[in-house]
């Protein structure tokens, strides 16, 4: 397409004409002299050219050169994302090789009914406070919560006997160090890693079919506190009953990654997790 002669107007510098042209450059005299500007960014923003038929020409040049922008920002958008990813599992590798893992790093949690929207709203559950003593009233300390532990969430409504305590939802922590931890009492959950569950879900997923008190195998009881550490294995076995309870569904995949996720950062096989033995699977 050639231009030159063609007449332009350009939002500073007035009217002018196109004296040179290249593939991606044109020369364009103003009264003020003559200036260089990037084929067809140009048109794009600052300077439209007087004809009208030539300038429906050049238009469709910016909107070629828009898409095909567009095209390049999504295919860096992916390669970054792409290159996140790797590096994200480079790190979880060597933090996998490098930490010593507790048998039983989780936590799981005895929400009220009158929180459970809340939790599941800004995806954060708090740690309870301390009940006595000089910080009586502050965030209570987990010493083996660290940004990778999963929270378990379960509830008894009061008008059940304890071996109905239902499981409602669980999520691996994105805590960024204790600090951001103890500082608000809450813990954040994942972006991606997280699952609610239905009632109809949790009423088949209870808590004391996997829970285990291991001096009293046969015992049911959850007098008081707001959270328990809770065994890596047992987390895993909820995982692989939620993912087999959602086969076939929208939220199948989503489950299957959370699962795959834990067992890494536990060192979790994956195809040698026991069935539950919990008071209730017996």
């Amino acid at each position: 397409m050639n231009l030159i002669n063609e007449k332009v107007i350009h939002d500073t510098f007035g009217e002018g004409s196109i004296v040179d042209q290249s593939k991606d450059y044109l020369e364009v005299n103003f009264k003020s002299g003559s200036k260089r500007f990037v084929f067809p960014d140009v048109f794009a923003n600052y300077m439209s050219l007087v004809d009208g038929e030539i300038a429906n020409l050049v238009n469709k040049e910016v909107d070629k050169m828009k898409k095909e922008r567009k095209k390049e920002a999504l295919q860096l958008e992916r390669e970054q994302k792409i290159e996140e990813e790797r590096r994200d599992i480079l790190r979880r590798e060597r933090s996998i090789k490098n930490k010593k893992i507790h048998l039983a790093s989780q936590s799981v949690f005895w929400c009220q009914q009158d929180e459970i929207e809340d939790i599941f709203t800004k995806w954060a559950v708090s740690v309870g406070t301390i009940k006595s003593g000089k910080r009586k009233g502050q965030p209570r300390r987990l010493a083996r919560i660290d940004r990778n532990s999963a929270c378990l969430l379960t509830v008894r409504p009061d008008d059940n006997s304890e071996k109905n305590r239902r499981i409602i939802g669980a999520f691996i922590s994105d805590i960024g160090s204790d600090d951001d931890l103890f500082k608000d009492g809450y813990i954040p959950a994942h972006s991606q890693h997280r699952i609610h569950l239905s009632e109809e879900e949790s009423e088949k997923i209870l808590f004391w079919n996997y829970y285990l008190n291991k001096r009293d195998p046969d015992r049911i009881v959850w007098k008081s506190g707001r959270q328990r550490y809770f065994d890596n294995i047992w987390m895993a076995q909820i995982l692989r009953d939620i993912l087999e309870l959602r086969k076939d569904s929208e939220e199948e995949k989503d489950v299957q990654l959370f699962f795959e996720y834990f067992c890494q950062i536990n060192s979790i096989n994956m195809d040698e997790i026991p069935e539950a033995n919990g008071p209730l699977s017996k």
